[in-house]
């Protein structure tokens, strides 16, 4: 499976955006995939997981109520979309891939996507 994550760029403070994650490859729906982001001279951190199916959810706190994680298996693409964006956000936005059983996230990621910048002004 290879990721292609898309959809960055300059917004201004409390706008929105929409990332996307292209997957190539065989066994998308297989997948449990999520987002994590790194903002510059930090470490990369979690932001939101969903499950192979699409059923479950998982953010981390800075997410919760401003962004949400969908996927289309018929597209091989999952989404993150952002919204009242604020200057803490910008980072790059790297999407992922794991197999996972019975739960939404284990973090033992089988593969990354190259990352797409957010950028937010205040």
């Amino acid at each position: 499976v290879q990721l292609q994550a898309s959809g960055g760029g300059l917004v201004q403070a409390g706008g929105s955006l929409r990332l996307s994650c292209a997957a190539s490859g065989r066994f998308f729906s297989r997948y449990a995939m999520g987002w994590f982001r790194q903002a510059p001279g930090k470490e990369r951190e979690f932001v939101a997981a969903i499950s192979s199916g699409g059923v479950t959810t998982d953010y981390a706190d800075s997410a919760k109520g401003r962004f949400t994680i969908s996927r289309d298996n018929a597209k091989s693409t999952l989404y993150l979309q952002m919204n009242s964006l604020a200057p803490e956000d910008t980072a790059d936005y790297y999407c992922y891939a794991e197999i996972v059983v019975g739960n939404t996230k284990n973090f033992g990621v089988d593969f990354w996507g190259k990352g797409t910048l957010v950028t937010v002004s205040s």
